[in-house]
């Protein structure tokens, strides 16, 4: 009797661990959870980034963290649980490629970080949807550099962080999403040179060299021009110091300023602005905007630095009061606009819409 008693019960747990394992295998619940639910993350079949450095996904850091701030489980992706039982709430699920907490050189950080609600008795899938979350910086710097500023280097500074390029240094500086200033440090002396504000994924390249010649001001004796070029999101722009052409840049349609320059001035009224028609319908989400017709919104397009453009932060928003320019450029009302170049004139916003923007416009041409 004892021996068909122990039998019986060997049986029974055999059953029951046979039945949690196909459970656990399908992603669903086990009977007797208490109510819980069970979350399960996987990564996007494409990451949405244009990089090939990017890291295998399986050693990115994986955190999971309740509503109370506890966390469920911080380590490797490829260590962690391919589901988890959890309570009914909200949960924050985090993947990031590396660590980025200051300015250094060949550290671009991918990842995404997802909000969810498990349900009793429910199965929540979390896709993430990786990018580069910081911005770069790499200087060109030509070898003439070396010879008018003996011992001299670049400081890019950002955030109250800064990071040094020395005139050999090819690498790319990674840094926090904001504005990034360069400045000509030689022995004592400090000088400012140029600031831009890059949002994530922007990987800027300026290109810096000292031409001969009297045409232009001097910097510390020496003569600079910088230009500049970007890698990630593309668009052209040519800075020379001292450079009087400078001058009243935005007071005119001839000198108009392009999309990539748009959000270094914010604040700064009525001034021209020039760029290609690229969409509406604009939203505060990330991909808020809608790039092909039919549209629905007449208040507001988006512009930027080449008509083929389809990502929101290559993009400026603006906005169409009602009138008869509002007449003239809504995408309802007007679906052939769509990738013509125009000219606006207006003031600058920092933000409309999530990016930089143009309110109140007073003018506009097309080219």
């Amino acid at each position: 009797m004892k021996t068909l008693t122990h039998l019986i019960t060997r049986l029974i747990s055999a059953t029951l661990l046979t039945l949690g394992a196909l459970a656990s295998s399908c992603n669903k619940l086990p009977s007797g959870n208490g109510g819980q639910g069970s979350l399960v993350w996987s990564f996007s079949p494409e990451v949405v980034t244009r990089a090939s450095d990017i890291p295998d996904t399986d050693a990115f850091r994986l955190r999971v963290v309740n509503s109370a701030g506890e966390v469920l489980y911080d380590g490797a992706y490829g260590n962690s649980p391919e589901a988890m039982l959890v309570n009914p709430g909200s949960y924050t699920i985090t993947a990031v490629s590396r660590d980025f907490r200051k300015p250094e050189f060949d550290a671009p950080q991918f990842g995404d970080e997802q909000v969810v609600v498990v349900k009793s008795g429910a199965v929540t899938r979390v896709l993430l949807d990786c990018s580069q979350l910081n911005c770069g910086l790499r200087l060109r710097i030509e070898p003439d550099f070396a010879e008018t500023y003996p011992g001299g280097s670049l400081e890019v500074t950002s955030g109250g962080e800064s990071l040094i390029y020395g005139p050999s240094e090819t690498r790319t500086g990674f840094f926090k999403p904001g504005t990034l200033s360069v400045a000509l440090r030689e022995k004592n002396k400090f000088t400012p040179l140029i600031t831009r504000r890059l949002e994530a994924r922007e990987i800027l390249t300026i290109g810096i060299s000292c031409p001969s010649g009297s045409g232009q001001t001097s910097v510390n004796g020496g003569e600079l021009s910088i230009k500049i070029d970007t890698l990630r999101i593309r668009q052209e722009e040519d800075y020379v110091i001292g450079d009087d052409d400078t001058a009243g840049a935005g007071t005119e349609k001839s000198k108009a300023y392009g999309v990539s320059q748009v959000k270094d001035h914010a604040g700064e009224k009525g001034v021209w602005v020039c760029g290609y028609i690229v969409g509406g319908d604009l939203s505060s989400g990330k991909n808020g905007i809608k790039f092909e017709a039919p549209f629905d919104s007449y208040t507001n397009i988006a512009i930027a630095p080449r008509s083929s453009v389809s990502e929101k932060a290559s993009c400026v928003s603006v906005q169409l009061t009602k009138g008869a320019i509002r007449d003239a450029l809504n995408l309802v009302d007007n679906p052939s606009s769509l990738g013509k170049k125009v000219y606006l004139r207006g003031d600058i916003e920092a933000a409309y819409y999530g990016i930089p923007g143009i309110k109140n416009l007073t003018e506009y041409s097309f080219d």
